[in-house]
């Protein structure tokens, strides 16, 4: 059923989860801003989408670990009178290894992206939803976000922070008109297993369907869920996790990821 046009900000959409979320809104009618680095990208997924279904796309080349690409974003926004109703902090990476080996600058560029860019956008775009009293936020957690992830120690805690903001501003908004939900996969088949380099980790022997995780987090998003954790086997895990002692949980992830 086609739903009044209404704009929705996706970041992270020139690949993987933020692709399969920029089409879920398309589908129901809903107008684009598309947002991430590769431009090339992001301008071919907005030319399908407007031939299409007819929508509205507005594209914004920006790298999000530049702090200064937040408000430069909004700005933009606000000159096109663009009002956010649905916000999908999507962009994030992950990386592996031992963190006293890693790319300090890198490792902070994950914080930049995958906590502070996202806190950021939601800051700026939710006192517009409350005073209409409508709005969607969905944030892209993990699974990750429920334990401590030796060897990948910066990433899971950017996921644990994501989660528990998440759940704190959804109950913050309660009678608001507006929700937020935090959507918390497992091993995904996209870009990231590549990226943070444990494609061949015990992570990533099977890894679920991108367009099955973004519906699945796209529908929890619109009925107003806060925790949204696609898959009975992940369901459970995550219970699981939740009662499991914090050295068996830190342990298990330690072997996972370095293996």
């Amino acid at each position: 059923m086609q739903r009044t046009a209404q704009t929705a900000l996706v970041t992270g959409a020139s690949a993987g989860l933020g692709t399969h979320f920029a089409r879920l809104f398309a589908q129901d009618g809903h107008n684009l801003v598309l947002v991430a680095r590769r431009q090339d990208k992001l301008d071919q997924l907005a030319t399908e989408l407007r031939q299409m279904y007819g929508i509205h796309t507005t594209v914004i080349a920006a790298d999000l670990t530049d702090p200064k690409a937040p408000p430069h974003l909004y700005e933009e926004l606000m000159r096109a009178g663009i009002e956010v109703e649905f916000l999908v902090n999507n962009a994030g990476f992950g990386t592996s290894g031992a963190f006293a080996e890693l790319d300090l600058a890198r490792e902070l560029d994950l914080i930049e992206l995958n906590v502070k860019a996202l806190t950021h956008l939601t800051g700026l775009v939710l006192p517009a939803m409350i005073a209409r009293r409508s709005g969607r936020i969905l944030n892209v957690g993990s699974l990750a976000g429920f334990l401590p992830g030796p060897f990948m120690a910066t990433y899971y805690a950017s996921k644990a922070y994501v989660i528990n903001f998440t759940e704190a501003l959804a109950y913050e908004l309660r009678g608001t008109g507006v929700t937020a939900t935090v959507l918390c996969p497992g091993a995904t088949a996209t870009e990231f297993a590549h990226v943070a380099g444990v494609e061949n980790s015990a992570l990533f022997t099977s890894s679920a369907d991108p367009a099955s995780v973004a519906r699945y987090g796209y529908r929890s998003m619109l009925k107003g869920k806060t925790i949204a954790i696609p898959g009975a086997r992940n369901k459970l895990s995550a219970e699981s996790l939740r009662v499991s002692p914090r050295l068996v949980a830190r342990v298990l992830a330690g072997h996972l990821n370095k293996s």
